[in-house]
Parts: C-alpha cells; structure tokens; sequence
C-alpha cells in the first residue's frame, strides 16, 4: 500500500492529514504529489470531481511554500465562489501542524475592504475567483509578482463561464518562470489553447479516458413525453426512497417551476439559480450539505462549485445544450470512491444526442422504463418495512407508556393493527398513484415516430391554428422553449401541439384549436434573451390533411441549421 510518507509528504502535512482520516493517496495524488515535489514541472491533469484532487496540488503546494516569506508564492483560480471556499478550507486543514503559513479566500460577494485588510497582513497562498482578484489587482492592492505555483482548478468551467479576459490579465502579472498546474475535467479547446498558452512542455495526467465520465457512474436514461416529464420525476424520486440527489435544468425559470411544485408535494426540495442572492444561496447550499433537504433543483453555473461527496442521483431534467457540461453534471455523484447513478429524461425529439453523450464520455446508457404507479408503491412499502424492522426502541421512553398503547389498541387483532398502520404512513403514495397510468405507454408502439415528427401523437385528428411569434433563432429560440411554455399553463398538458418552424426572426407553431386563449396566454410576458414575445393567429388549419403551408414565400425559410444556445 502506498503512503502520503512513501510519495514524499513532510511531518507537518501528513500530521493533518492522517488527523482528517485519510490513509492512503488516490491516484491522481500518487502521479501528481512526486511530479510537483521533486521535478517542479508544468501539469495538465485531466480527471473527474471527487477523485482527490485539491490535494493532488494542495498538499504539495503547501509543502514548497516558504512560510517565513510574506510574499505571495501559490495562487490557485477557481471558477466560482463556493469552490474558491472550498479549496481555501481544506488547505487550510492540509496547513493546520504548518506554522506561519497564512492563506486567503478571494472571492466576490464578500467584502472586499476585509479582503484588502488580509492581504496587508502577507498571505503566501491566495485562492481566488477571477473577477475579484483582477478587480484587486487594478487597484493595486494585490501583488502576485513573486508567484511561483500558479494552479487553474476546473479549467474548463473558467472558461465556458467566459473568464478568458480575465485569466490573460492575471497571469501577465506572474512571473514567466512559475510551475503552472492545470486540472480539469474534459480537455476541451479553449483547455488546450490554455495549456499551450501559458505551459511550458507541461506533464499530462489522464485518470481514466480523456473527456471521459467517472469510473464508478452508472448512465441511465427514460424515455418521455415532453407533457409527462414532472410526473416521470416524480415517479423515479419516488422509487428511489433513500436518494439524495441534484436535479438539473437548462433554465433559472424550470428550475423554480420544478422545486415549487416539489415543494407543494411535500419534497424536502429547493432551489439553486443565478436570481437567488448570495445570502439564499449560501442558506440553500447549507441545508443541502446537512442533508436537511433531499432534492437541490440547480442551473449548471449555480451548481458549479458545490462540494458534496455522498450524492446517490444526479438527474438531468433537461439535457444540456453543451456535452462537456452533462459530463461535469454526472461527475457530482459516484465520488470519493462511492458509486452513483446519473439519469437523463430525454424527449423522443433529442434522443438521437444519447448516442452522442456515449460517445465522448465513452460509457453506454441503459434505457429503463419509468417506474409503474404500482411499482413505485411496492418500493415504498419494501422501504417502509425496512424502517420499522431496523428502527431502535428506546424502552426508557416507551415502557412507562406501553400500558395504555396496549390498552387503547387493545381491541384491533394483528392483522387490522398492521393494516392501520400502513395505511396511516403511506395513503399519500397510495391515493397519487391510483389508477395512475402507464407513462411508457406514451412513447412506445405505433405512436414513436409520429411522436418523433410531430412531437405529439395521433395531431391530425383534432383542428389546429397556426400561430406567428415575432422572435426566431437570432433570438436563441428552440422549439423546446415553445413547448414548455404551453405545457406550463393550467391544463397545458392536454394541449397537442403540431408543426413548428424557427425562421431568422420570426417562429410558428401549430396548437390544438380549442385552447386558442391557453396558447396565447402561454407567451404572455414571455421572454426571449430579453425580448417580449407577440404571438397572435395566423390562421385555422382544419383536421390534418387540410392545413396551409407556412412559409409561402422565399424570403423566410424554415431554419435548419445548428440550434444556437438559449
């Protein structure tokens, strides 16, 4: 077995480390430990979340830094603030047995004058977001001229949150002769262009395949309805009992929707988004980590960041626009060597981008069947019983009240005690799924391929009307966003929709001719990056094999190219 000892940990380190319970190195801190300690090289080291790695460049960075020098020696960027926190706090436990070393958290949302204050006092080692330490930096209030470690962690979540600019300006303060250690989970582009920017022949690490998913991850993905994808959730939270799980959604709006109505059906649920301030977020993020809420629903940039090692699901309500993205998404469950599951709820239209997501995290999906109204109560029951059977009796407590429990239940015989019991602690599950149809039936048989053309099943037995919006794909509409809108309102779920089209500036969308009102409802104060969307009737379509064209002219063709980004 290999020792922090055996790859070159000092006294002082390995005293603070074996105090936090860790016995042996992962493998990234066996590859990266000795590199840092005895070659002093450029590294790129490409694995997942919870494989270790901010002790991988922490332990050694606090080994080489000089404590008796104030000037500042190790900086490590970070992309958020919550994991600029993060990483600040555990090297400050590396660092405990490690005397006069002092290291500060740069963030924004804090104060900046306390910050400012700190940095008069000589800190070795800053750990900061960006934005904050360039605003420092302009001031004058930072010097990061005698650098000689400079660490970017999660690379790659820098600069999909557009932190390019930034990062140019930081390290031309930087000495050109510092060992810069870079980590992230995909090597992207913009991770290469960085690496050979900035990096000096760097060493590259690879735990697993590059750009590929966590070892100990299992994909999974359901099939659904686009109306029945709340229920879907429901369904598989609700067959997972003991989940303690993420929920992603592609937009701050699906986020609130989807923990409001968890909420109201008595979830221990809530929200993460960029429209919650640093207060709520900081409030929500606690609560999560303390396990005092089951269910976090989250936006990817809220969730970047948020350290949690025991997640058992990450659930993707929507599927992201950006692969790399589904990839740090699934890495937040199945860490510090558990196993963990990540589920997709994929549409029939975006099924074909399961084949894709396989192949850059170089993992199958496997296609499950949402979980039967009747299944899901068996589970339940199955969880209940494994409750009570391991449930503790304080007998201090009961034993002086058991005389008159027997008494007032004396008249049930067993098998009506039993039933009465159950019945108390599960009627909610077993009223919700009464006569609760079957979800997979929505999606399979004959109706898949009209489903998959139209994006609803038997549209030509019913009347439709055309309707115009006056936004289009220089907008960043997609036809998903569409569709949610309408399913969102009262009853929208029996909505059918039929045809839609994106032009340059312009969209139309065909809706079922009895919720005419619904439907312009539906785009009431709905924007779009911005802009308020118009929608008004173009015209009746009649049953199917009536219905008029849409694009009768040659200047607006439907659009057919790459969908941008929303």
């Amino acid at each position: 077995m290999t020792t922090f000892t055996d790859i070159g940990i000092n006294d002082e380190i390995l005293q603070a480390v074996t105090a936090q319970g860790f016995q042996e190195p992962t493998p990234v801190q066996t590859k990266v430990i000795p590199l840092m300690l005895e070659q002093k090289v450029d590294i790129v080291s490409l694995a997942q979340t919870g494989t270790g790695k901010t002790a991988a460049f922490g332990l050694p960075l606090i080994q080489l830094i000089d404590p008796k020098n104030k000037q500042t020696q190790g900086l490590v960027l970070c992309p958020t603030r919550e994991l600029c926190m993060q990483v600040s706090r555990d090297l400050e436990s590396f660092s405990r047995f490690t005397k006069g070393l002092r290291i500060l958290a740069i963030y924004g949302g804090a104060s900046i004058e306390q910050q400012m204050r700190e940095l008069r006092k000589g800190i070795q080692i800053i750990v900061a977001t960006p934005g904050r330490l360039r605003d420092l930096i302009k001031r004058g209030k930072v010097d990061i001229s005698a650098v000689r470690y400079a660490v970017f962690d999660e690379a790659d979540e820098m600069l999909q949150m557009g932190f390019q600019d930034e990062l140019n300006a930081i390290l031309a303060e930087t000495p050109k002769d510092k060992n810069t250690l870079l980590f992230s989970a995909t090597m992207s582009k913009e991770v290469a262009n960085i690496a050979n920017r900035y990096m000096s022949d760097p060493v590259e690490i690879t735990m697993g395949r590059k750009n590929s998913g966590a070892e100990n991850v299992t994909h999974q993905y359901y099939l659904i309805n686009g109306r029945d994808r709340y229920s879907a959730l429901k369904r598989i939270v609700d067959n997972n009992p003991d989940n303690y799980s993420i929920i992603f959604c592609r937009t701050r709006k699906d986020t609130q929707d989807v923990a409001d109505k968890l909420i109201q059906d008595g979830y221990q649920a809530d929200s993460l988004h960029g429209e919650l301030s640093q207060a709520q977020r900081d409030l929500v993020m606690e609560k999560f980590r303390k396990k005092r809420l089951q269910l976090l629903v989250a936006t990817d940039v809220a969730a970047r960041g948020l350290d949690v090692n025991d997640l058992t699901h990450v659930i993707n309500y929507s599927l992201p626009d950006d692969i790399a993205a589904y990839t740090h998404r699934s890495g937040r469950t199945g860490r510090a060597g558990s196993s963990g599951t990540s589920i997709a709820l994929v549409d029939m239209r975006e099924r074909h981008r399961i084949k894709h997501i396989e192949k850059n995290i170089n993992k199958k999906f496997e296609k499950s069947l949402i979980p039967t109204g009747k299944e899901v109560c068996t589970t339940q029951l199955h969880n209940l019983m494994g409750v009570i059977s391991n449930t503790e009796v304080n007998h201090d407590q009961i034993d002086p009240l058991y005389a008159e429990i027997e008494q007032h239940l004396a008249h049930l015989d067993r098998e009506e005690l039993i039933k009465k019991f159950i019945s108390l602690e599960f009627n909610r599950f077993l009223q919700y799924y009464k006569d609760a149809p079957d979800l997979n039936q929505q999606v399979s048989g004959k109706d898949a391929k009209s489903f998959q053309r139209d994006g609803r099943k038997n549209q030509k037995e019913n009347g439709f009307t055309c309707f115009h919006l006056n936004v289009g794909r220089r907008n960043g509409v997609l036809p998903e966003n569409l569709i949610s809108m309408i399913n969102a309102v009262p009853g929208g779920g029996r909505i059918k929709v039929g045809k839609i089209e994106i032009m340059r500036n312009t969209a139309t969308i065909e809706g079922d001719s009895r919720f005419i009102p619904q439907i312009l409802g539906a785009f009431q104060q709905f924007k779009v990056n911005g802009k308020f969307v118009t929608a008004k009737v173009l015209h009746h379509s009649g049953a199917g094999k009536g219905r008029r064209p849409y694009n009768q002219g040659k200047s607006q063709k439907p659009w057919k190219g790459k969908r941008p980004r929303s």
